[in-house]
């Protein structure tokens, strides 16, 4: 595993692990664009499920856990879009082994990798793999089955048919034994039976359900690694949206955390501050595939969308109490000191010194690497850039100057470096 270039026993951050988990969800249902709260719904209908076998607390608070992250394999929008409209995808399987790498490297959640591994595979494989235990199987196909459900769900309202809940129970019932395990089937009818069912899958409902959960042994987050590891993996879950965001996340998490030791911020700020560099992104997953790779330039309307970004980061990450400050200066990196960034088009006397390092990170980061509209610059000319920025009172002139007088490894720090993009040891 790649040792992180922060010291982890110092940023001082204590976080519940269920509240992020829950708010880092929501940045996964910004993939679906249109299409939100999939992965809520698939843990409400599984638990509510699994309370019909009789499963216990403990089972029940990791199935309903693995069905909230169950898609974290998933960046991509025209991914998500097979996901939902197609009942069986032969591609779908790729995500899945994505997903499965990132909980493995993930230890309160390690032990939940596998479920995420199987829950696109049909029951009549499944059963009979012997490097899959029967406990594994079942959790994993029961997400399988309601994930079906939801995506059945959106495929007949999209059509206009807003009760389909009977042509849904027949389909999956005749997909019994051979993609669903029989009983997890008859569980699922007799849970689904009645309108209040489906009824409670509207947003509000569902809302309120998962933050309700009853959990008596909520995975928790025991330090500093695990938060870093954390962070790290949603970086890559960013990142992973399009060849040209690889590695931007890690890559500007990596240089803010040089210019913060370069400016002498204590290494509880340091560390906090590589924390803020690897989730700024996480509200471009809500940003479809074609804007993001789009060589021409953006039109009014998916200016809009791409500047949303930063507020959805802001947003998520200001809900995880203990990283209020975080989620100010990961929201903020498109802001300017002269007040005509966004969101919140902020001045100087609003942004920290750690928002500005981060918001001169991120450009130079952006810079340095290939875009579908250009190929990646060389130091003198990212320099030259941040220069002219700072020049028209856009960026802030200390941290360029630090960025000036360190210009090799400030750009060493900025380039990919992890080589598929995959977390620490890849998918298989």
């Amino acid at each position: 595993m790649e040792v992180p270039v922060s010291d982890l026993s110092s940023s001082g951050l204590r976080v519940d692990l269920r509240e992020a988990i829950c708010c880092l969800t929501e940045a996964l249902n910004l993939v679906g664009v249109d299409e939100r709260q999939h992965g809520e719904r698939v843990a409400c209908m599984a638990t509510e499920t699994a309370r019909v076998l009789g499963w216990d607390a403990a089972r029940l608070s990791d199935l309903f856990h693995a069905s909230l992250l169950h898609d974290c394999g998933v960046s991509s929008t025209r991914v998500h879009t097979k996901l939902v409209s197609e009942l069986d995808w032969a591609g779908s399987e790729r995500h899945c082994k994505i997903g499965a790498a990132y909980l493995r490297s993930f230890r309160p959640l390690a032990h939940l990798a596998p479920v995420i591994r199987w829950h696109h595979t049909h029951w009549d494989a499944l059963s009979g793999n012997a490097e899959v235990d029967a406990d594994t199987a079942r959790m994993s196909n029961l997400i399988y089955l309601v994930d079906r459900a939801d995506a059945l769900l959106a495929q007949y309202r999209a059509g206009g048919d807003q009760a389909a809940f009977d042509r849904i129970r027949d389909k999956l019932a005749g997909l019994s034994g051979r993609f669903f395990a029989p009983e997890l089937v008859e569980a699922f009818m007799a849970c689904s039976r009645g309108e209040a069912f489906w009824l409670a899958l509207d947003p509000l409902d569902v809302a309120e359900y998962v933050a309700h959960f009853d959990n008596p042994e909520p995975p928790r987050i025991e330090d500093d690694r695990d938060l870093h590891d954390l962070a790290r993996i949603f970086a890559h879950i960013v990142d992973a949206k399009s060849p040209y965001t690889y590695e931007h996340s890690r890559g500007v998490a990596r240089l803010a955390v040089r210019l913060a030791r370069r400016d002498g911020l204590p290494e509880a700020r340091v560390s906090q501050v590589e924390i803020a560099g690897l989730l700024h992104d996480l509200g471009k997953l809500g940003v479809p595939d074609e804007i993001l790779e789009s060589s021409a330039p953006l039109d009014h309307d998916s200016r809009a969308i791409m500047h949303r970004h930063s507020y959805d980061t802001f947003r998520i990450l200001h809900r995880i109490h203990g990283m209020e400050e975080i989620a100010d200066w990961a929201g903020c990196h498109h802001e300017t000191l002269i007040g005509d960034g966004y969101p919140f088009q902020y001045g100087a006397g609003q942004l920290s010194r750690e928002a500005r390092i981060i918001a001169v990170a991120d450009v130079f980061q952006a810079l340095a690497q290939d875009r579908p509209y250009r190929k990646g610059m060389a130091p003198a000319e990212v320099l030259a850039i941040l220069e002219r920025m700072r020049d028209d009172g856009k960026l802030d002139g200390e941290v360029v100057a630090m960025v000036a007088g360190d210009m090799e490894g400030c750009y060493e720090a900025a380039m990919p470096k992890e080589g598929n993009g995959l977390p620490w040891g890849g998918a298989e």
